[in-house]
């Protein structure tokens, strides 16, 4: 696959997320593109891996977005839990800038 429009930057709140809905090889792919604290924007999956409740909504500190349900936080850069109840990590997504053009490969 290859990067598809996701939004764009002034779409992603700071220090939050945005759930996109994109394409995938099996259909449609949920993910959360978010703005961390120190501005970078991240690609990563919007479905927690313990609790499968969108992660889009939980809030985002440093470098991490927390499940709002349970309270994992996972690392934006690898998808690692940093903490239980999770334990899976959950995928990260390749993510470029194109002028004001936020593009995702979930390929």
């Amino acid at each position: 696959m290859t990067a598809q429009l996701a939004c764009y930057t002034a779409d992603i709140p700071e220090a939050g997320a945005l759930r996109v809905e994109l394409e995938g090889e099996s259909g449609v792919v949920e993910v959360a593109v978010v703005r961390a604290e120190d501005g970078t924007l991240h690609a990563i999956s919007d479905i927690c891996s313990h609790g499968a409740v969108s992660l889009s909504d939980g809030e985002v500190e440093d470098c991490t977005v927390e499940c709002w349900l349970h309270g994992s936080r996972f690392d934006l850069k690898t998808g690692e839990p940093l903490g239980p109840p999770a334990v899976r990590p959950v995928p990260v997504y390749p993510l470029t800038v194109d002028g004001e053009r936020v593009l995702v490969d979930v390929g």
